[in-house]
């Protein structure tokens, strides 16, 4: 018995090892399907899928750092910023991340797949995720000791009632016109910069974002998502 008990009073600190060993993830599962959803792509039902991806062991190098931008310097994000992530896409040994550039590389993937005639929607599903990710504000921020301590109750400001207010990000969304890959990486940059705004003013103020906030966040990486869609050809439904 005392075996046991020992055994049992080292999981706490084990679980707190591990969560305080890995990248927290970027939006909860909900939330990421309303920005799908309310963009108005048909497999928005798969938006959570590369957070799922993410948890195996065997690909988690390669797509963990396709979800945030560990912006240390607290730089303002330039398109430049972004094409240059671009060239990163699925590396596994890049330390700060490099989420722009994976919005980029997922769209050219699916362009590559859809040229050969292959079912493509795939890369999509990954770029529907990193476009939520990318209005997650402290995904654009430094991995600090604030970022840790609040990054799950930011995640899931707005998880409960997110599916339910599609109509009301649908009402909230703005037309962006993307022509080529230049559009788009200024259209990446202005989301990622208001993120990153924001996530250095509840960094200043010590708080969590607000519901409101949230909303905000997830109208322009639905938005812009909407966006994508009609740049490669993916009318939305």
């Amino acid at each position: 018995m005392k075996g046991i008990s020992k055994a049992l009073s080292s999981i706490p600190a084990i679980f707190t090892f591990l969560l305080s060993s890995v990248q927290a993830y970027g939006w909860h599962d909900q939330t990421h399907l309303s920005v799908a959803q309310a963009a108005g792509f048909d497999r928005w039902y798969s938006a959570a899928a590369p957070d799922v991806a993410k948890s195996k062991e065997q690909f988690r190098p390669a797509e963990e750092k396709n979800h945030y931008f560990n912006n240390n310097a607290g730089a303002k994000v330039t398109a430049g910023m972004v094409m240059e992530q671009a060239a990163r896409y699925n590396a596994p040994d890049d330390v700060e991340g490099h989420l722009y550039g994976a919005i980029i590389g997922s769209v050219r993937d699916y362009r590559a797949l859809k040229a050969t005639g292959k079912y493509a929607d795939y890369p999509l599903v990954f770029c529907a995720h990193y476009a939520g990710d990318l209005s997650m504000p402290l995904h654009n921020t430094a991995y600090d000791d604030f970022n840790k301590a609040r990054h799950s109750v930011n995640d899931g400001v707005i998880e409960r009632n997110a599916l339910n207010n599609i109509g009301y990000i649908q009402r909230n969304m703005y037309q962006i016109r993307i022509e080529n890959d230049d559009d788009l990486a200024r259209e990446i940059a202005r989301v990622a910069e208001l993120s990153r705004r924001l996530g250095a003013l509840i960094r200043k103020e010590n708080r969590d974002m607000t519901q409101d906030e949230a909303y905000t966040q997830v109208i322009h990486s639905a938005s812009l998502f909407r966006a994508i869609l009609v740049y490669v050809g993916k009318n939305p439904v």
